[in-house]
């Protein structure tokens, strides 16, 4: 189908091909960690070079000592600034034992254990760099420059110099520039960058857009609705970036544990340095030994083996439109084994749709007349029933005619006066079986529908629509059902081994149509925002790990009370968004169950890191103690192990990770 465009904005042009987004990518020599790791390295190299092909020490022993310098300057520098903080660093033992065997004349392994040291480092900062580059990227998908509209036509701006209000031109095949809302045009836009949406979503006017996604054929004008530096983009960057400077549970630990680590390990290196001297050992060879063992006993790959895996899977969750704000908060997500859902604007849109259109017999309407006349009646309204109503009617197709006289009472509905007969459209406050406004005409009316209106469903909401004071039949409209709800609950399920439970303040028959599409089964309405709390506190008592999902000002107090909270984004309240520890950018609910997955394969990661860690750590030292471990391959044997696990946990970036976390969609059913 092609879009209609107004002819007030500019001509549509053919668009060029998109060239995609820049990619942003630290160049490995940005960082001074490897820029000093290469000349030791080259130092390194050249001098074993010179040493192994028989030339004087003089013109190798300078190179060595470059190659320490090069490589051991900043290591050394940090380890002693922790150690007048009192604090004994890994890294500086790791200095010491080089120096230490270059002090019995072991010139060239020490050399070796600063080359791959601070090749390690490098490694780990290129890492790390790796990590904030796959969400920093997102900013190089917003252009730097928009074209905005005012009143003496279209000038182009700076995007950061952009305010809320401002009227934008996107043209066919440009990346928008802001957050905003389509005021007039029709196109498609590819959100993949920012909700993960496979198919490019129309826009069409009242629809939000978001900076950096790519527009379609179709002309758009869009207003301004955020600041740039408050995009969904920037927030990503921004709580990513507060999400690296925190440490989840397993890195504290491991952190309180490393201090008495590193103490024993020096204890114990002295005693494995001065118990094979009393009992009349070679002071060279036990000294090697000593350091052999200070080197591989060093906790490096446990140090490294948790935040890797956590950061790796907050910049792939971010890639996919869900925030998590914390490692604490990647970590706890997956621990969860019980799942409690809010309702409206959770598990349904928050939004009401008609869902059946019944004239009244001796009426002469066909249900398509009686929706053009509610929507003529309601056009002028501001209520999100009247909105829905004139919704469907677009929807049809339908001619909505003038309707003049228009009179809005709150609390029972609108009159206007269309082609001649004062047509009112009044709302039944409650379910299908209850009286509309206390009137006794209109509830027998109502009372009626169980025959007259046989597809309408309780929990529904039923608009009157009258002619002149006589009723003409009614609206069933309902709170639509989330596309992914069925498909994400019953991942849920599977994932925890129990179905999720639905809190909610709606009433019961509401809760339960809900229910029944989504395969709930422990259903409990009609709760104040307490209510919910003491859900997720019986659940938690009973031994359960909860995540509660929500939107509302009232689920704030549930999630702070739950084990992990997830808020639904695109229309949660702030208070729900600072109190959740994820946010769900753009409400796409599948991603629940994915980012659970994620956080799991995480966990597992950590896990395999500490047991590799573990393993290269145990495997070392006891080859060194009742063996003769060379220091060259004791070197190899604990640096390789400190990269090996780095390099595992940024296996979570890759977009493999998370579509294995991805449930198969199933629509909806009911």
């Amino acid at each position: 189908m092609v879009a209609r465009v107004s002819t007030t904005l500019t001509p549509v042009r053919v668009p060029s091909p998109a060239r995609p987004a820049p990619r942003r990518r630290t160049r490995v020599l940005a960082l001074p960690e490897a820029r000093w790791a290469l000349v030791s390295t080259v130092a390194f190299l050249v001098a074993l070079a010179l040493d192994l092909g028989g030339l004087p020490w003089w013109a190798y022993g300078p190179l060595y000592a470059a190659a320490y310098a090069a490589g051991g300057w900043e290591p050394a520098l940090e380890g002693l600034r922790a150690l007048r903080g009192r604090t004994l660093d890994v890294d500086l033992l790791m200095i010491v034992a080089a120096l230490g065997a270059a002090a019995i004349g072991q010139v060239r392994d020490g050399a070796l254990l600063i080359v791959i040291f601070a090749t390690s480092g490098a490694l780990e900062a290129l890492a790390t760099a790796r990590t904030a580059d796959s969400v920093r990227g997102l900013l190089d998908l917003a252009p730097s420059m928009a074209t905005r509209v005012t009143e003496n036509g279209e000038e182009p701006v700076p995007t950061s110099e952009l305010a809320v209000g401002d009227v934008l031109l996107i043209r066919p095949g440009e990346r928008i520039g802001a957050d905003g809302r389509v005021l007039e045009g029709a196109s498609e836009a590819d959100q993949a960058t920012i909700t993960g949406e496979p198919l490019p979503v129309t826009k069409r006017p009242g629809d939000e857009v978001f900076a950096g996604t790519l527009n379609g054929t179709g002309v758009l004008r869009v207003r301004v609705e955020r600041d740039p530096a408050d995009s969904v983009i920037a927030r990503i960057v921004t709580l990513v970036e507060e999400a690296s400077r925190t440490k989840a549970p397993t890195q504290l630990f491991i952190e309180k544990v490393e201090q008495r680590y590193a103490l024993g390990m020096v204890i114990a290196t002295l005693a494995v340095f001065g118990v094979p001297l009393i009992f009349g050992a070679d002071l060279t060879d036990a000294l090697l030994r000593a350091m052999t063992f200070m080197i591989v006993a060093s906790p490096c790959a446990v140090v490294l083996a948790t935040m890797p895996p956590l950061l790796s899977a907050i910049a792939n969750a971010g890639r996919h439109g869900v925030l998590v704000k914390s490692a604490v908060a990647m970590e706890r997500l997956g621990e969860v084994d019980a799942v409690a859902f809010d309702k409206t604007g959770t598990l349904t849109e928050g939004t009401p749709e008609v869902s059946a259109v019944r004239p009244l017999p001796g009426s002469g309407l066909t249900p398509d007349a009686l929706l053009a006349l509610a929507a003529a009646a309601e056009h002028p309204s501001e209520h999100p029933l009247g909105r829905a109503v004139v919704r469907a009617a677009r929807e049809r197709g339908l001619r909505i005619a003038d309707a003049r006289d228009f009179v809005a009472v709150p609390g029972r509905g609108v009159t206007a006066v269309v082609g001649g007969r004062v047509i009112g459209v009044g709302r039944a406050g409650d379910p299908v079986t209850e009286a509309v406004d206390g009137d006794a005409d209109a509830t027998g009316v109502v009372d009626g529908l169980r025959a007259a209106v046989p597809g309408t469903e309780d929990g529904d909401t039923v608009v009157l629509v009258t002619g002149d004071g006589v009723p003409l039949g009614t609206l069933a409209l309902t709170d639509r059902l989330r596309p992914h709800a069925p498909a994400t609950t019953a991942a849920l399920t599977a994932l925890t081994g129990t179905a999720p439970v639905l809190l909610t303040g709606d009433n019961a028959r509401a809760a339960a149509r809900v229910a029944e599409a989504t395969g709930l089964v422990d259903v409990r309405a009609d709760l104040l925002p307490e209510g919910k709390v003491d859900a997720v506190r019986e659940l938690q008592d009973a031994g359960r790990k909860v995540l509660f999902v929500g939107d509302g000002v009232n689920d704030a107090p549930a999630l702070a009370a739950a084990h992990s909270g997830i808020a639904m984004g695109r229309a949660g309240s702030d208070l729900a968004l600072e109190t959740a520890d994820a946010v769900v950018v753009r409400d796409e609910l599948a991603t629940v169950p994915s980012v659970v997955r994620l956080s799991r394969a995480a966990r597992r990661l950590v896990v395999q890191n500490l047991v590799i860690a573990g393993t290269f750590i145990t495997g070392l030292v006891l080859w060194d103690l009742l063996g003769h471990l060379p220091l060259p391959l004791g070197v190899a044997g604990h640096e390789g192990s400190t990269v090996l696990v780095g390099l595992n946990g940024l296996r979570l970036l890759r977009e493999s990770a998370w579509r294995s976390g991805q449930a198969p969609f199933q629509g909806t059913r009911g």
